[in-house]
């Protein structure tokens, strides 16, 4: 039988990362499993560091300074998100000297510097000395629509380098600058292990070759600085990115139909669920895939299948 004081001291158990500090790398707009990402590890009180794509960067810079996102920003108690610093980042290069002349002469590139991962990681630890968290929030499939017999080896390999290796390069480069203790979150998708079609282009291939590098990385990062690292494997939302595959609003009325949870998945929820993974709450979960999907992934059989609905 438990005691008024236990009661108390469970009612206080919550995610506190006051004090900590968060990188997050691939949030371009509001909307995003990587915004979500960001305001509920600000609203567990870590200080917000966010890397955006460099020719997103201007607009989203924008939208920021003039307000349109201070709906989104409301958190919980009322007070709006604070982003500390907001930095260009192309995850697909690690260094300067990988950058194809195209790229650096490019418009949209234009104005900008210290964008590579690199870069970037040397340009945080000069303004804060490091951080406890790093967050990657980041895809691209050139040829995601392309089923994968169609797929060419540039698109393929684009997948992966822009999809998976840029996470290995993520935790590569910030590594160094990691407080022992801290925690790394991905987000993968059910692709890795099930056959989505239409969901192509070496997509998939680089969603299960990142859930097999979060547990590599568990054991070196954890080995070499005490670092957790997991991925979240979230269910399918109405981003502006996911609308890339063309068939995201089927796919999210297929989950509703047949998710042991019949309800919308919300950002907010794989938001809570990164929250918790690089809290202390989770000092002993790493190298684990986090399915955040309503329960989609335990099922076997379509409800809504014509062969068994007649």
């Amino acid at each position: 039988m438990s005691s008024e004081s236990d009661k108390g001291d469970a009612a206080g158990l919550a995610i506190d990362l006051r004090g900590k500090r968060a990188f997050i790398a691939g949030v371009a707009d509001d909307n995003g499993y990587g915004w979500a990402i960001a305001k509920a590890l600000a609203a567990a009180g870590a200080e917000i560091l966010v890397g955006t794509w460099v020719p997103a960067l201007n607009i989203f810079e924008t939208s920021l300074r003039r307000g349109k996102f201070d709906k989104s920003r409301v958190l919980p108690n009322g007070s709006l998100m604070e982003i500390t610093k907001v930095y260009p980042l192309d995850a697909v290069y690690d260094t300067l000297e990988d950058v194809p002349e195209d790229v650096k002469s490019n418009k949209r590139y234009a104005g900008a510097s210290n964008w590579t991962v690199k870069e970037v990681a040397e340009t945080v630890e000069n303004d804060f000395g490091s951080i406890d968290i790093l967050v990657h929030s980041l895809a691209n499939g050139p040829e995601v629509t392309k089923p994968l017999l169609e797929t060419s080896r540039k698109g393929y390999l684009a997948a992966i380098s822009a999809s998976s290796y840029s996470f290995v390069s993520l935790l590569q480069n910030f590594l160094p600058i990691m407080n022992p203790g801290g925690s790394s979150v991905s987000l993968t998708y059910i692709a890795s292990e099930r056959i989505i079609p239409g969901y192509g282009g070496g997509m998939s291939s680089a969603k299960a070759a990142l859930e097999s590098d979060t547990r590599v990385l568990a054991f070196e990062a954890g080995r070499k600085n005490k670092i957790r690292v997991n991925t979240i494997s979230a269910g399918p939302l109405g981003s502006r990115a996911a609308k890339a595959i063309g068939f995201i609003e089927k796919m999210i009325e297929y989950s509703y139909t047949n998710a042991p949870l019949q309800k919308e998945l919300l950002a907010d929820e794989v938001g809570n669920a990164a929250a918790f993974l690089v809290s202390p709450l989770a000092s002993a979960v790493t190298g684990s895939v986090i399915y955040v999907d309503n329960g989609l992934n335990t099922m076997g059989l379509a409800l809504d299948s014509a062969a068994i609905s007649t």
